[in-house]
């Protein structure tokens, strides 16, 4: 049958769907509009699916808080054309504007939400991945329950959001924290709170970076007593660069390259075990100073302020000002 142009103008507004896509679906269901809406929404989906392997590097990220409740979703899709497009943006905000009623406990549950068409929310974002053409998914979700919660939409350019929850009342300083969180990207609120499994990480490459160093030292010093320039021997590659260059002699080239095997065999059985560790504590302090969201520098305090702790800056607006919870999530490459 002869499809009219108000019928296509009427169907791509409920839908969003190309004309091309409107007029076919209409055709096929005879201008019965529920039928061409159920043909958009499945080849919606056929679409998706075999979309499924591509990439999703943009998207949008939401957050929002009432009395009591605070939650942020992030939403994927393939380019930032389609992530800036008002149809994508307001079905992230439908979807969090669900998961502000409901509240749910995972990401699990946020996809299983019922939105206005019926759809869950999962659905309905693979329905808007065939509209489009470009793979979209639901990546991430976190909320925080309680009150004192300040949230923070990095830049307005929903690609990075906080959320902070303090112990007291205290709109401006729970702000400028989840910019700090924004900024700085802690890995923990404090040092018990990080990971047991991140910790044993660090301290292994904080062991491994301290013996290579002492080891090189060495290395160093006996090349030098060769009248060797280590500069010039740091690495095999380097060594046949600075030969060609004429910067090396052949013959220094073979004498750097015995003295660096044998000092190296020599001084890896020779390591102070107890100065080893002295030191990679000193670098886990350090981890913990500058991934530790209480220990960090603040970034916004007042210049009268000078350097100062996440932690000691809340406790000059406040002795009794303290971090509950945080959380962070970005599509923004870091």
């Amino acid at each position: 049958m002869a499809v009219s142009i108000a019928d296509i103008k009427k169907l791509r507004a409920m839908t969003g769907a190309g004309l091309a896509d409107v007029k076919k679906a209409l055709t096929e269901a005879d201008g019965d509009f529920p039928k061409a809406q159920e043909i958009l929404r499945e080849r919606g989906l056929a679409i998706a699916a075999k979309r499924s392997d591509r990439e999703t590097s943009n998207g949008v990220v939401l957050v929002k808080k009432v009395p009591g409740f605070a939650a942020m979703v992030a939403v994927k899709c393939e380019t930032d054309f389609v992530a800036a497009g008002k149809d994508f943006i307001a079905l992230v905000q439908e979807i969090l504007d669900a998961i502000i009623e409901k509240r749910p406990k995972n990401l699990d549950e946020v996809k299983a939400l019922t939105l206005a068409n019926g759809d869950d929310a999962e659905t309905a974002v693979k329905r808007r991945s065939g509209i489009t053409g470009e793979k979209m998914e639901i990546d991430g979700y976190n909320f925080i329950e309680g009150d004192n919660i300040s949230i923070y939409d990095h830049m307005g350019k929903h690609t990075l959001a906080t959320m902070v929850q303090l112990n007291k009342e205290n709109e401006d300083a729970a702000h400028k924290v989840a910019m700090q969180v924004a900024a700085m990207k802690p890995v923990a609120l404090d040092e018990a709170s990080v990971p047991q499994e991140v910790k044993d990480e660090e301290l292994k490459v904080a062991i491994e970076k301290t013996k290579e160093e002492q080891v090189q030292r060495q290395v160093n010093g006996a090349l030098k007593k060769a009248g060797i320039n280590p500069n010039l021997v740091d690495s095999p590659e380097h060594i046949e660069s600075n030969v060609a260059k004429n910067w090396l002699t052949q013959e220094d080239a073979d004498k750097a390259k015995d003295i660096i095997a044998k000092t190296q065999a020599e001084a890896a059985g020779k390591l102070n075990e107890n100065m080893i560790q002295n030191i990679a504590k000193g670098r886990m302090n350090k981890f913990f100073k500058e991934n530790c969201l209480v220990d960090q520098e603040f970034q916004f305090a007042d210049e009268a302020d000078g350097k100062i702790s996440v932690n000691d800056w809340l406790k000059k607006q406040d002795k009794d000002l303290k971090i509950v919870n945080y959380k962070r999530f970005t599509l923004v490459a870091e």
